[in-house]
């Protein structure tokens, strides 16, 4: 199979057993007001899902999916070596998660179709950005149990920072100062600029551009839109301070990554 599937599968009301042999990303492109689940076993709970809800379900999971109307639903799998390389070490072990996506992982998912056929450098690097986006969102879901900085794969295992990713993530275009990110963490600058960087490798500044830049890479190729409305999307005022950052990024202006 290849290190990243995008499906589209439709089915007629009913639904059965399900087995995942890899962490699976499964995105509903109806509302199912009926639905119904249960993982592990067969007791089943209402979980009732709209257009663009779904579920993450970790590699090995088994369990019952029910609906009672007819259902698409675009499933993304993910293989364990492609997983590990983007800080996820056991896509085992995590738990289910069900409702609401993350809108960035949302936005990456149903754009997955696209980029992979792509050149092979855009579709390589856009296969590692959504894998690393749903590591990170599976990865929040890790089983309990870990001590802190020692959750597998190295998640963001401080419930303060790990708020504090989320927020980057969710909206990676807003004003993230400093001083902002460490009063969502309740930490002085100082302390949450150390601790974040040793959680996430990266300092806060440099997590916001990455996912200015991975935000920016997604619309470049999935729309139309001009650099100057792509740069004010992503969090930049100044166009041509735009470009300079994209280009230390990627390698190439956004221009030239749109041709590519």
């Amino acid at each position: 199979m290849a290190r990243l599937s995008s499906t589209l599968l439709s089915f007629d009301p009913g639904g059965g057993p399900f087995a995942v042999d890899q962490l699976t990303l499964g995105i509903f492109l109806d509302d199912q007001p009926d639905h119904r689940i249960a993982i592990g076993g067969d007791r089943r709970a209402e979980r009732p899902l709209t257009r663009h809800q779904g579920w993450i379900m970790p590699a090995g999971a088994t369990g019952i999916c029910e609906f009672d109307r007819p259902l698409s639903v675009r499933m993304v799998t993910l293989e364990r070596a492609l997983l590990s390389e983007v800080g996820l070490a056991d896509p085992a072990a995590v738990r289910p998660i069900i409702g609401a996506i993350d809108p960035m992982l949302l936005q990456m998912a149903l754009a997955a179709e696209r980029f992979m056929a792509g050149q092979a450098l855009y579709r390589e690097t856009m296969i590692r950005a959504l894998a690393a986006e749903i590591a990170r969102v599976a990865g929040a879901g890790a089983r309990a149990g870990a001590e802190p900085g020692d959750e597998p794969g190295g998640t963001v295992a401080d419930i303060r920072l790990r708020r504090v990713v989320e927020c980057i993530e969710d909206d990676p275009a807003a004003d993230h100062s400093l001083e902002t990110l460490a009063g969502l963490a309740a930490m002085s600058p100082y302390h949450f600029a150390r601790a974040f960087k040793a959680a996430t490798g990266s300092p806060p500044l440099h997590y916001v551009i990455a996912a200015r830049m991975r935000l920016a890479e997604m619309l470049l190729k999935g729309s139309s839109l001009p650099v100057t409305e792509i740069a004010w999307r992503v969090g930049y005022g100044d166009t041509s301070r735009f470009i300079r950052s994209f280009r230390r990024h990627a390698g190439v202006t956004p221009g030239a990554f749109r041709a590519g």
